[in-house]
């Protein structure tokens, strides 16, 4: 597994890294026979450290996890923690999937673009009604089954999901609504 471990204007020392590669290989191991690769970046928000961990798993599904402490160890240990909480409850799902599934998933390229948000303080009318764009990225769609999609937002701690369907081959939308369940859009 590959790892890219950095830190956020804090220095990461060799110690930090060698624990967050045992560690953090000892959780994506037990649940995932074949990961690829894992992005783990720190930094500092106030007093406390913040942890932030995405792992790439040989499927196409992602894993995501975020946790903040005072001790960057700590920090580190507590994202682990609930890294291994989430594996660990996706565990059947996940080596379902791997079975179903002989090829990867598949992604599909798209733009993604930042849109400045309205002010709200000022009571002035906007001159134009068309959205400034803040920034411009490439995204990836994937093509999942809704199971698998709400899997993979589950997994990534994402609040919403934008993804091909297998089965319609159209675009869907899968969301956590308010009241904790969760919605598909399928149009």
């Amino acid at each position: 597994m590959r790892y890219q471990i950095t830190g956020k204007q804090i220095d990461i020392g060799a110690a930090l890294q060698t624990h967050v590669k045992t560690e953090l290989g000892t959780v994506v191991e037990k649940y995932s026979q074949r990961p690829t690769d894992a992005t783990v970046i720190f930094s500092k928000s106030g007093h406390e450290f913040v942890c932030e961990t995405t792992v790439h798993l040989s499927t196409g599904l992602n894993a995501a996890a975020k946790a903040h402490a005072t001790e960057i160890y700590a920090a580190f240990d507590a994202c682990a923690e609930k890294m291994d909480k989430q594996l660990r409850r996706y565990k059947r799902r996940l080596k379902d999937h791997h079975k179903d599934r002989s090829e990867p998933v598949e992604l599909f390229g798209a733009s993604s673009y930042i849109l400045a948000g309205g002010e709200g303080t000022d009571e002035t009318e906007p001159e134009t009604l068309t959205p400034m764009i803040v920034a411009e990225m490439e995204t990836t769609i994937p093509s999942l089954s809704v199971g698998e999609a709400v899997m993979q937002m589950e997994l990534a701690g994402a609040p919403v999901l934008v993804f091909r369907n297998d089965k319609k081959d159209g675009l869907n939308v899968v969301y956590r609504r308010d009241d904790g369940n969760i919605g598909w859009i399928d149009p």
